[in-house]
């Protein structure tokens, strides 16, 4: 394990200020190269690279840093929780990102603790991946990715890769309207006056959800998963039937949802909690465990959808 010692306060020349800096943990040599390596060519300089171990004891104690990148596939697991914990209350402090590759067993544990703002979640990434996360996570060192701008320099980012690229170009449609202004990704169905007897024919049972779930993955016996892959409304229809059976979702469990790849999941999850689509809850017998609900703005349009397509005499798709 390699590790690079921070030059002493004062000693950083003027023209090196504006390049961002890193702290990398990992105890897996080939994924803190790999993580090294992709640092780099999204402009960081990695200025310490610590074990599990040292990270645990020490973290909190580096000044001077932009982003945290932790590779936990080599994590020793009885140090997980401590290092994810810590990385997101140094995070949270100092206004930092963080991104952390994780195994898909690890993603519970890391959903449930790297809950800032900033955090990115990787399951498996393509080198690609693992770059454009770096990249967007240094438009958040430099300022320059605020509120109104970050969906936009998200997108560009992200387009570092083909499946990203899809992803973007679907989240886009999905939260702005033609005048480029975030939507609430719940349009407004107006005022208009629907009697009683026609809201509760046009309710959803969870057995109807789930047949409609059921028949999307059906579609993946007989065509590629590519063709179809549609994970945000597959994410909103397992919530949803979840929500009638009055039962908990956690992220793993809606990652497997989606029928995409992990670091995909995670990142529409993220897409679609920032819309204000999704809430994240804690577990209160296990504050390391998170759980996925649909916001009350994303129950009601459900409910609207289901309504209107039952008065239509349309199926649910």
């Amino acid at each position: 394990m390699t590790n690079f010692a921070i030059p002493p306060q004062g000693a950083v020349p003027p023209y090196a200020l504006a390049i961002p800096h890193a702290l990398l943990i990992a105890d897996g040599e080939v994924e803190g190269d790999a993580a090294q390596e992709a640092l780099e060519l999204a402009g960081f300089r990695t200025r310490v690279r610590l074990s599990f171990a040292q990270a645990a004891r020490e973290l909190s104690s580096y000044d001077g840093i932009d982003l945290i990148m932790i590779e936990a596939a080599s994590a020793p697991k009885a140090l997980l929780d401590i290092v994810f914990a810590r990385a997101d209350t140094v995070a949270r402090e100092r206004a930092l990102a963080v991104i952390a590759t994780i195994l898909p067993e690890q993603i519970d544990t890391a959903a449930g603790q790297l809950s800032g703002p900033r955090a990115q979640l990787l399951c498996g990434p393509r080198a690609s991946e693992r770059v454009s996360a770096a990249a967007l996570s240094r438009w958040y060192a430099r300022g320059a990715l605020n509120d109104a701008a970050r969906d936009t320099e998200s997108v560009r980012l992200q387009r570092l890769n083909e499946e990203v690229a899809r992803i973007a170009d679907t989240l886009a449609r999905l939260t702005r309207g033609e005048d480029g202004q975030r939507r609430a990704g719940v349009r407004d169905t107006g005022n208009g006056y629907r009697g009683p007897d026609e809201d509760k024919a046009g309710e959803a049972t969870a057995r109807e959800i789930r047949a409609v779930i059921r028949s999307r993955r059906m579609r993946a016996q007989f065509f590629t998963d590519e063709l179809f892959a549609d994970p945000a409304w597959d994410m909103l229809l397992d919530l949803f039937a979840a929500e009638l059976e009055r039962r908990r979702v956690s992220v793993s469990s809606l990652c497997i949802a989606a029928a995409v790849p992990p670091t995909t999941a995670l990142r529409w999850i993220g897409s679609l909690h920032d819309a204000g689509l999704f809430e994240r809850h804690a577990d209160p017998s296990d504050r390391r465990r998170a759980y996925i609900a649909l916001s009350q703005k994303a129950m009601d349009g459900m409910r609207s959808y289901v309504s209107a397509v039952k008065r239509a005499g349309l199926s649910l798709v």
